[in-house]
């Protein structure tokens, strides 16, 4: 009789051994979460403009993962990412009150008697990211980058005037550097704005340049690993902001990756 405990206890050891390997998220994987049943039908909309089976993999995410979207608004990328990293990974799906203000019917679509996965949703102020130090394993802005160097403006009855400053571009990129862990990597995605043009006009049109994009994070300590054409609109017309309709979804975007 005494065996078998003996049996179990050995069994359970043996169990223990046995190492869990994770599973790579590549392009299959994103394709597969595309097609899962339940999905919003805006989120299927966008899948066509967006083709995150290019984007997700350059995160070089594993299931198992934790990764964020950085104001990530209605959470299309955040609801993807709970599929691929799966129910033991979490996305944290970053916001501050503007972007969430932004994205607040995608919002309720997506959380109101829904399970979206493990999705942890993370409202903090400003540029203010809380994500703790060495947490991630990835990290994703998608259209937002550039709003970091929007210049606030008001309309004083003849034009637009400053009436505050852009964001603190710096101190931005330093709390993400200092959230992802030795390896991890950072995907950019943004509306490119025409070479040469002065930074505050293409932030108007909430763009960016790419080549100044890259400057920037690089000057931050990341290191560049690649770029996509996947999102590349070579009719766009750089100098018209992003919101005219039919430039909507549109437009000339590039995909910038980086690694910590």
């Amino acid at each position: 009789m005494r065996l078998i405990p003996a049996l179990i206890a050995l069994g359970c050891l043996l169990t223990a051994a046995v190492p869990v390997f994770a599973d790579a998220v590549d392009r299959e994987a994103v394709l597969r979460a595309i097609q899962k049943p339940g999905r919003l039908e805006a989120d299927i909309e966008r899948d066509g403009r967006s083709h995150p089976e290019a984007v997700i993999p350059l995160l070089n995410l594993e299931t198992g993962d934790r990764v964020v979207d950085l104001f990530g608004s209605g959470g299309y990328y955040a609801e993807l990412l709970a599929s691929v990293v799966g129910p033991s990974g979490e996305v944290v799906l970053h916001n501050n009150p503007g972007f969430e203000a932004w994205g607040i019917n995608g919002l309720n679509d997506r959380f109101n008697n829904r399970d979206p996965g493990n999705i942890d949703r993370h409202t903090r102020s400003g540029i203010n990211l809380d994500l703790g130090p060495e947490s991630l394993n990835a990290a994703l802005v998608v259209m937002a980058f550039h709003d970091l160097y929007v210049v606030p403006k008001r309309y004083n009855g003849e034009e637009y005037v400053p009436v505050g400053n852009p964001a603190n571009v710096g101190y931005f990129l330093e709390q993400v550097f200092a959230a992802l862990k030795l390896g991890s990597r950072f995907v950019v995605v943004d509306h490119a704005g025409e070479p040469g043009s002065e930074t505050e006009l293409v932030a108007d049109l909430h763009r960016i340049i790419e080549n100044f994009a890259r400057q920037e994070i690089e000057a931050r300590g990341f290191h560049y690993v690649t770029s996509s054409d996947a999102l590349r609109n070579p009719e766009d017309d750089r100098n018209r902001i992003v919101f005219d309709e039919d430039l909507q979804g549109h437009t000339d975007r590039f995909v910038l990756v980086f690694e910590k």
